[in-house]
Order: C-alpha cells, then sequence, then structure tokens
C-alpha cells in the first residue's frame, strides 16, 4: 500500500466538533432572537392596544404610551444587531472551518508541503483543545495566536473554542465554590436544548440546593424549596424527592447509608462532572480530549499482547511505557499484523537478514548487534539482562525467522 496516499475520511473523522460547535452556538443565537422578539413584540402590541384606547379619552396618556413603545423599539433594535453581530461570527467562523476540512480533501499526498502545513493546524488545534479542557487559559492563546490559527485583528478565534471553555470553567468554579446560581442559569438558557437530551442536570442542582438548606438546617425554607422547585420533577423523580424529604428527619452527621450520602460533599463533584458531560453533548464535543483519541488511533496499530509482560517490553514502544501512553491504550483492542515482527529487547531494534537473531543456550534471543556490540566491550563475554547468567559470544546459535 503506498503510504503517500492518505486516507482523507480517517484523517477527517475526528474533526466533526470542529463545525459543530459553532453550529451549535449559532442556532443557540438565533433561538435566544426569536424568544426576544416575541416577548417584546408582544409587550410592543399591548402597549399600543392600551395607547388606542386611551387615544380619545387621554390623548397625553396615549402619547405617552406610544413615546414608551418607540424607546421599547429601539432598544429591540439595539439588541437585535447585537444578535446579528454575534451570529454573522459563528457563520464567518463556520465558514472558516469549513475551508479548512476541504483543504485537506484537495490534498494527495502525504509528502506535500500543503499536508505538512495543514498538519501543523491540527496538531495545534489539537493542543489547544487539551489544555482548555485541564483549566488552563493563558498558554491555550498563546498557542493558538502563535501558530496563525486567530484572527488577530477581532482577537477571535476560528478554530479553537475558547471562549466556550472559559464559561464552562467559570461554572465549574463556581460549583466548587458550592454555588448553584451560575450553572442553574445556564440551565434556563439552554433549556429547550437540554430537554430534548432528557438531561436531569437542572433537578440535581435544585436537589443540591435543598441538601445545602437541609444542612443548615433550615428546614422551613428547605419545605419551601422542595415545594416550588423538586415538586415539578414528581413525574420522573418521584423516588429521589421521597428520599429527600426524608432527610429532614437526619442530621448531617447521621450514619444512616441512604442519607449519608446524600449529605456527602462529594456530591458537588459529581454536579461538576455532569454539567461537564452536558456541556460537551450540548456542543457536540467529545468526552475524551482530541489528543487522546489521536494518539489511541496510532496506538491501536502498535498495540499486541506482549506490550503489557514486563520480560518482552520494548524500549521503543510506546504503548509498552505505561507510565506515558501505555494507559491510554489500556482498553484499545490489539492490532492484527499478518506477518510477525521480532523486536530486541536490548537496543529496540527489528532482527531482520541484515540483524538476525542469536539464541543464547538459556534459551533468550537478542540481536546480533546487540551482542556483538555487548560482547566487544567485555572481551566476548555477553550477560542475558533477562536471567542475568553470563555466556562467551561463540555459545550463541543463530535463529532463522520462518
Amino acid at each position: 500500500m503506498d503510504s503517500s496516499k492518505l486516507n482523507h475520511e480517517g484523517l477527517l473523522a475526528l474533526d466533526q466538533p470542529l463545525v459543530k460547535v459553532p453550529l451549535e452556538q449559532l442556532k443557540r443565537a438565533f433561538r435566544s432572537s426569536q424568544k426576544h422578539v416575541e416577548k417584546e413584540m408582544a409587550a410592543v402590541s399591548a402597549q399600543l392596544e392600551s395607547a388606542l384606547a386611551k387615544a380619545a379619552a387621554k390623548p397625553d396618556e396615549a402619547c405617552s404610551a406610544i413615546d414608551a413603545t418607540l424607546s421599547r423599539l429601539q432598544g429591540l433594535k439595539r439588541k437585535l444587531a447585537e444578535i446579528k453581530t454575534e451570529e454573522d461570527l459563528y457563520v464567518g467562523r463556520t465558514k472558516l472551518r469549513l475551508e479548512h476540512l476541504a483543504e485537506m480533501t484537495r490534498i494527495s499526498s502525504a509528502d506535500s508541503e500543503a499536508f505538512t502545513r495543514w498538519s501543523k493546524t491540527r496538531l495545534s488545534r489539537i493542543l489547544v483543545d487539551y489544555m482548555l479542557r485541564k483549566g488552563l487559559s493563558t498558554s491555550p492563546a498563546k498557542l493558538a495566536a502563535d501558530s496563525h490559527i486567530e484572527v488577530a485583528p477581532a482577537h477571535r478565534l476560528d478554530f479553537v473554542d475558547i471562549e466556550l471553555f472559559a464559561q464552562s470553567r467559570r461554572i465549574e468554579d463556581a460549583l466548587r465554590r458550592r454555588s448553584c446560581a451560575e450553572c442553574l442559569q445556564w440551565c434556563s438558557e439552554n433549556k429547550s436544548s437540554l430537554k430534548k437530551m432528557k438531561s436531569t442536570l437542572e433537578f440535581s442542582l435544585r436537589l443540591q440546593e435543598y441538601i445545602e438548606l437541609v444542612r443548615a438546617r433550615n428546614l422551613p425554607q428547605a419545605i419551601s424549596h422542595a415545594r416550588k422547585f423538586l415538586t415539578p420533577w414528581s413525574d420522573t423523580h418521584m423516588r429521589e424527592i421521597q428520599q429527600a424529604m426524608g432527610m429532614l428527619a437526619f442530621s448531617p452527621k447521621t450514619a444512616c447509608g441512604a442519607y449519608k450520602a446524600l449529605f456527602d460533599d462529594g456530591r458537588w463533584e459529581m454536579l461538576t462532572e455532569q454539567f461537564r458531560a452536558d456541556n460537551y453533548a450540548l456542543n457536540s464535543l467529545t468526552l475524551q480530549p482530541l489528543l487522546h483519541m489521536t494518539l489511541q488511533a496510532g496506538l491501536s496499530s502498535l498495540k499486541t499482547r506482549t506490550c503489557y509482560q514486563p520480560p518482552t517490553r520494548n524500549i521503543n514502544c510506546p504503548v509498552c511505557d505505561a507510565d506515558t501512553f501505555g494507559y491510554l491504550a489500556e482498553k484499545l483492542p490489539c492490532a492484527h499484523h499478518v506477518n510477525s515482527c521480532i523486536v530486541c529487547r536490548i537496543t529496540g531494534r527489528i532482527m531482520d537478514a541484515d540483524n538476525p537473531p542469536l539464541v543464547l543456550p538459556n534459551g533468550q534471543v537478542y540481536s546480533s548487534w546487540a551482542l556483538q556490540d555487548m560482547a566487544l566491550r567485555n572481551n566476548g563475554a555477553v550477560t542475558c539482562p533477562a536471567t542475568g547468567s553470563t555466556f562467551h559470544v561463540s555459545e550463541a546459535r543463530k535463529a532463522f525467522i520462518m
């Protein structure tokens, strides 16, 4: 198979979020403008009807109502202009990202300069995505600017979503500070989409607010909160609501397992993880960083059963190195190799006709280059790394690869 040929579908498979994220943001901005227009037009219609009713009897009040209506329409115009600017940003970003992906389909060889340039841009995007997921802010922005994947004049990012992750980080930090307000506002802004996803995040947040009120022994307010925010979920979460009501009879220091779990501070971290998962799903982002998925695509072609056996690990194999990449490949299937490839455990080099394998008297096999190099440095003596036994190099027998 010609290695210079490109598998475009494989290369672009992991790039779907690149287009989906701005598309979801555009849809959200459109829904926001639509709701705002409907709300304002309903209010304007009511004001005009009131003004017409007063026109004959109270002309001054009618004029004041018309002026208020005009002021409201001017405010609506300004708001729509802001939303239009936001929509133009997402449309432009989507267009640039589609052009970037389309460029890949026009590249036919992996050896071309165009592919090298495109790959560097893609690598920068993946690294920025990884750093943003790890909670960094300054480094990703600097890398984006240095890699020319940023629109400098407007300081807007074309191929990375720093604003999205910045918002996510603010909400996660608020949850770690035990504040549900920011996340509840996010739920309100994305209510329809979360409902389609059948998300239970809002219920979990309201339940946590109730738990904190019970923890503070503010029982009257806890009951009022439950009536207002938990009972609307009774059709789908009756069991959780009933258990929550039982908390009123227990102390935060209770040893009862069911209620001890509800009072556990670890629930805040669970809420953070639930928000992150819903946020990623809402914006069509993968749960795993793209860097991990890209590395796994390559590691799956290298993984063998011997990679996780200490005696047969290869010093040059990334899968064999459990401290760096090995953990990423743990759940991946082993690669299918039609022809076996024997690798020397001393040098990490492939044994073939130019570097044939030699068998020591204890049955261990190493490459001729490794044993000859060891013999030159030790007056013909070679020491087996696996057993520690020492032999003369002349005792090694040549093996033949079938």
